[in-house]
């Protein structure tokens, strides 16, 4: 039997997630740009400020997720990390070097460390376990639906001459009505309260859910940030206009192509999926690695778009389910601290790998990454639908 409030906060999520990647991607798709040109910051700073960022956020996760197993409540976690997201926007539009822009990323991620686990064991608690991998996949199509609508916003902005300053602005509005959605809609799914705080590595987690964690980290260490593959796309030729419909391509991808996986691991098991991503990822990454020019740039953002819809949200449902209820935030809480500490070297060593011996070696790496992780995932142990 599904939990009061259950579908009620499967679509409230939904919606958080729908206006907070509105103003997020209203940002995130130019910054790449307003850090590398306006700035005048080379390509291994952009490295360094997305792996720093992501990994600050990453350890909050952990303990953001353990907090609310030991209270017993996550909503007031949930919101408070989008308000403190929210509150970030506008001081990019006032970065005039990229240590400003460091700083801003920085209290933007923290607000997203704050938020992510706590969020999704609320997420976990509001659905059956037969329909958990199409509630995650339903919250992260209305996320990129959000994506979407913010890369059309930005596009739109763009082409009636608004400059990267005043977009990032602008992009505030969308982001408080993720707060205010949060504050009034998402409802509390009580838990019982964990009776002591211990490090969770040491007695929550199954050998399975450890080996799977540790393959997850591998993988990410492959999967650097979407700003490369920006970056790639105006090295092949693209017009810098065209960039956020490139973007867009992805994103549209993501979204459509989530709630179906998500159903599918529902179906024929979590880690299927999963090892279908990570395939699709190392293929992706192939291709980018061989890219000469911007004919293929198109189906290949396609391709980028559908492998992470294999491997995000399914993921964190196959933690989901190796775990009871009041440890779900410190299982998941441990798989974003893993995934995010990735990032840290994945995007410096992408970034300076791009620097001293090109993009092709730089998406190479990548691609041999990935295929060490799925022949890892195959030794994982999970629950089969």
């Amino acid at each position: 039997m599904i939990l009061p409030n259950a579908k009620r906060n499967v679509l409230a999520l939904g919606l958080v997630s729908f206006f907070n990647d509105i103003g997020s991607e209203m940002i995130f798709p130019l910054l790449p740009l307003f850090i590398t040109i306006t700035l005048g910051a080379p390509v291994a700073v952009l490295g360094l400020i997305e792996g720093i960022a992501e990994s600050a956020a990453a350890l909050l996760k952990m303990g953001s997720g353990t907090l609310s197993d030991k209270v017993g409540k996550r909503k007031a976690i949930v919101v408070s990390g989008y308000s403190l997201s929210a509150l970030a926007k506008p001081f990019f539009a006032l970065a005039t070097i990229w240590q400003h822009v460091l700083a801003v990323r920085f209290l933007d991620r923290v607000g997203k460390g704050v938020r992510d686990a706590p969020r999704d064991a609320l997420l976990a608690a509001s659905a059956k376990d037969s329909r958990r991998g199409r509630s995650f996949g339903f919250v992260q199509a209305m996320d990129r639906g959000g994506a979407i609508a913010g890369t059309l916003i930005a596009t739109a902005l763009l082409a009636m001459a608004f400059n990267y300053r005043q977009i990032f602005l602008l992009a505030f509005i969308p982001s408080l009505l993720a707060v205010v959605v949060a504050a009034l809609f998402v409802k509390e799914i009580a838990h019982a309260p964990l009776k002591r705080l211990e490090w969770p590595w040491k007695n929550h987690f199954g050998a399975e859910l450890k080996k799977f964690l540790l393959v997850a980290g591998l993988f990410n260490v492959a999967n650097f940030s979407y700003a490369f593959y920006l970056l790639k796309a105006q090295q092949a030729g693209l017009a810098v206009v065209l960039i956020p419909m490139l973007y867009l391509t992805y994103t549209v991808c993501y979204a459509l192509a989530a709630y179906p996986v998500g159903r599918l691991s529902d179906s024929i098991g979590r880690k299927k999926v999963i090892g279908i991503g990570y395939a699709l990822f190392a293929l992706t990454a192939a291709g980018f690695a061989t890219l000469t020019g911007t004919a293929m740039l198109w189906p290949l953002f396609v391709l980028y778009g559908i492998q992470i819809a294999f491997t995000d949200s399914v993921s964190r449902a196959f933690v989901s389910d190796m775990v009871e209820d009041k440890r779900r935030g410190s299982a998941l809480g441990a798989y974003h601290m893993t995934v995010g500490l990735a990032v840290l070297p994945a995007s410096v060593i992408a970034g300076f790998v791009w620097d001293a011996f090109g993009s092709a070696m730089t998406f190479s790496l990548a691609a041999v990454v990935a295929m060490m992780a799925l022949l890892l995932l195959a030794t994982v142990k999970g629950k089969v639908r």
